[in-house]
């Protein structure tokens, strides 16, 4: 396994990745700028590329990144579901659950959400509670607030 770590705008964003793809992708909180250390400095690998792509303005460039998804049956397939999402989109946890054929699992699909170990590239950050408002992210709603609008998505103050 391989990691690295690039500065975005919603801070440190660390990569755990081998030759099969990305095994996780995390917001890193409470760390300043000087505290990120790249362990590689792949800056030339693929992964950081779609990156900066992705923050550059390209909200398409981490869709086709190859990932490892690592959980039950019913989290890959909510996993899977979530790339689906086009940037730009959102989804309310009970379209979620529907999408994945069991439209009253929307707590489990949920819980499978906060799971995730791949966010942005699996786009737990667009979905959002039924009634509009963001619901949790695991960087904090200020980062999902700022990947949304940044992808297009008028979101609440």
């Amino acid at each position: 396994m391989k990691t690295d770590e690039l500065e975005t705008p919603i801070g440190p964003v660390r990569l755990l990745f081998d030759d099969a793809g990305l095994h996780a992708v995390t917001i890193v909180r409470g760390q300043t700028e000087q505290d990120v250390t790249s362990t590689n400095s792949l800056q030339h690998y693929p992964h950081i590329d779609a990156f900066k792509r992705y923050f550059d303005g390209d909200t398409e460039a981490l869709s086709t990144l190859a990932v490892v998804m690592q959980g039950t049956e019913f989290q890959k397939r909510v996993w899977q579901t979530l790339r689906t999402i086009a940037p730009g989109s959102t989804l309310s946890y009970s379209e979620l659950a529907s999408r994945i054929g069991n439209s009253k699992a929307m707590r489990a699909v949920g819980s499978a959400n906060g799971r995730n170990p791949l966010c942005i590239v699996v786009p737990c950050h667009r979905v959002i509670s039924a009634d509009g408002t963001l619901g949790g992210f695991s960087a904090g709603l200020d980062a999902k607030r700022w990947l949304l609008r940044h992808e297009g998505v008028t979101v609440r103050a």
